[in-house]
């Protein structure tokens, strides 16, 4: 018995010590409006998530975080398939967004309205002055097509795409595949 308590609690040390080495932010979510991620290596569409909103989540959970939660400067809107957030100062249109199919969210999106709200690399995304100025900021994407009226990125390995179309800059992130 002395020997098994011995055992538990030097297992109990050893997870306490990994807990101070291994680096904050380890396997966490990029939550769009809080967190500062600037490693375009390090963002992948499942890890994103709009007011604790993520990819793969129920409707039920979307609903609760974006409609009946109160997000300040936010004005939702639920139509159809999707649910869409404005910006109170001034609603033009959404500024960002969830799909819901089947059940579950199966896309995010944000667009340049929504960048005073973003943080990290997607508000310099959303800021861009040119496709290559995404470019720099992302990297090469997997493909893409540009055009006089703009451009489409993809960088299909992360599971997002950027249309880029002259100050409408939209950031649509779907599952993984």
């Amino acid at each position: 018995m002395k020997y098994l308590l011995r055992i538990v609690a030097l297992t109990c040390m050893v997870m306490a010590g990994v807990g101070l080495w291994v680096p904050s932010g380890y396997g966490e979510p990029y939550e769009l409006s809080k967190s500062d991620v600037m490693d375009p290596k390090a963002l992948k569409s499942t890890e994103i998530t709009l007011f604790g909103v993520k990819l793969g989540d129920s409707e039920a959970k979307a609903v609760d975080s974006l409609v009946n939660e109160k997000i300040p400067g936010v004005k939702v809107e639920q139509e159809a398939l999707f649910i869409f957030l404005l910006d109170q100062r001034k609603p033009t249109g959404p500024m960002a967004g969830v799909r819901i199919q089947d059940g579950k969210v199966d896309l995010i999106f944000i667009n340049n309205r929504f960048s005073y709200k973003t943080r990290g690399i997607f508000r310099n995304v959303l800021n861009s002055e040119s496709p290559d100025d995404v470019r720099k900021q992302l990297g090469q994407e997997d493909y893409g097509d540009e055009n006089v009226m703009g451009a489409i990125l993809a960088y299909e390995k992360q599971g997002f795409v950027i249309n880029y179309l002259g100050k409408d800059i939209n950031v649509e992130f779907s599952p993984l595949r």
